[in-house]
């Protein structure tokens, strides 16, 4: 689990059970919590005195604040990083919530829409947040095989077809006229060589080919990586209604409404989940935006990247208000993500067991 917490000040041992304590009971009810709540409720061994010299240190070094003149605190955004940074124990789900999982997903034909509607619902409705999900795709675009048809004089079509179905074209202005036997010969060459190849591989190949082959190959890296560098996921969501009361003001519900219905927008920070260095199946908290993002500076964002290394992936996860359930989010988002890519690693090992997308 990845929360930036580093440069936070550290805590000693009971001011982080008292920031702990305020965490968790101002994630259960959004009140102000007061110290005398936390000696009554969780049977503290020490007077109300001392947690409130506690809470105003607590409150000097940033981690909670008073909304009002009251005596209650709440959490301040460096309060919940510090919480899920280095306080925060797993919350285990229960047997029946895994159950009720594991039967949903593998009710379902595997990675079909239907599926990820369902991930989508399971996921909001066990977190008690939005959910969201994308379907399993290829990390890289890999060559499947191109054809070059002759227009009209030195003018070519390139049609350039990818593993993953996507068709791409392109017309090309050769040095001279090339008749189509000769285009046709190039096709079958390249298609013999190039096979399952990414972009790299595939320019790699062209090295050693006559110069038209080795130009064409370089422009079909070019539109593969053009390809891989403009691909935008189809993303699946639930439990948006649910959630929008849980804001205490108008711009928190019209983030996460802009997070969830722009699919522009959440495509960039998916990109970043998505990235080749990050680790499958590690939770990722963002809270508030982490200082990159400025428009979820009133959301968390708990995320996991699933699927087979190297091969497919995709992302699912939740998104809520800071006060969030951290410990039932984390925990539901990395089940859920663990038991996809488990069932998509069986399936791969055995392809016959795959079902058709919609």
């Amino acid at each position: 689990m990845n929360s930036d917490d580093t440069s936070l000040p550290e805590l000693t041992r009971r001011q982080e059970e008292i920031l702990s304590l305020i965490v968790r009971a101002y994630t259960q009810h959004p009140e102000p919590v007061s110290s005398k709540y936390l000696v009554e409720t969780f049977s503290l061994s020490y007077s109300s005195a001392t947690v409130r010299n506690e809470m105003a240190a607590l409150e000097e070094l940033g981690y909670i604040t008073a909304p009002h003149t009251s005596a209650g605190r709440i959490p301040t955004q460096n309060g919940y990083r510090y919480f899920v940074g280095r306080l925060i124990s797993p919350t285990e789900l229960t047997l029946p919530d895994q159950a009720h999982i594991t039967e949903k997903l593998q009710s379902t034909p595997l990675a079909t829409e239907n599926w990820m509607r369902i991930i989508a619902t399971v996921l909001a409705r066990t977190s008690q947040s939005a959910a969201l999900v994308t379907p399993p795709t290829g990390e890289t675009s890999l060559f499947k095989h191109i054809e070059l048809i002759s227009i009209q004089g030195r003018l070519i079509l390139l049609v350039l077809v990818l593993q993953e179905g996507s068709v791409h074209q392109q017309m090309l202005t050769l040095a001279e006229p090339v008749p189509q036997p000769r285009l046709s010969e190039i096709a079958a060459l390249i298609n013999s060589v190039c096979g399952s190849l990414n972009a790299t591989d595939v320019r790699m190949k062209g090295i050693t080919l006559p110069q038209l082959d080795r130009e064409i190959v370089d422009v079909v890296a070019d539109l593969m990586e053009r390809a891989g560098n403009g691909r935008t996921r189809t993303i699946y969501r639930d439990g948006l209604s649910e959630i929008i009361g849980a804001f205490p003001n108008s711009e928190g519900a019209q983030q996460v409404i802009r997070v969830l219905e722009e699919r522009a927008y959440l495509n960039l920070i998916l990109d970043e989940i998505l990235s080749p260095s990050s680790t499958t199946n590690s939770v990722q908290v963002i809270i508030a935006g982490e200082g990159r993002w400025e428009q979820l500076r009133y959301l968390t964002l708990v995320i996991s990247r699933y699927g087979i290394p190297g091969q497919l992936s995709g992302a699912v996860g939740v998104v809520g208000p800071t006060h969030i359930n951290y410990g039932r989010a984390i925990s539901a988002v990395g089940y859920v993500s663990s038991l996809m890519t488990n069932m998509l690693s069986a399936a791969y090992d055995h392809p016959r067991s795959l079902p058709d997308s919609d």
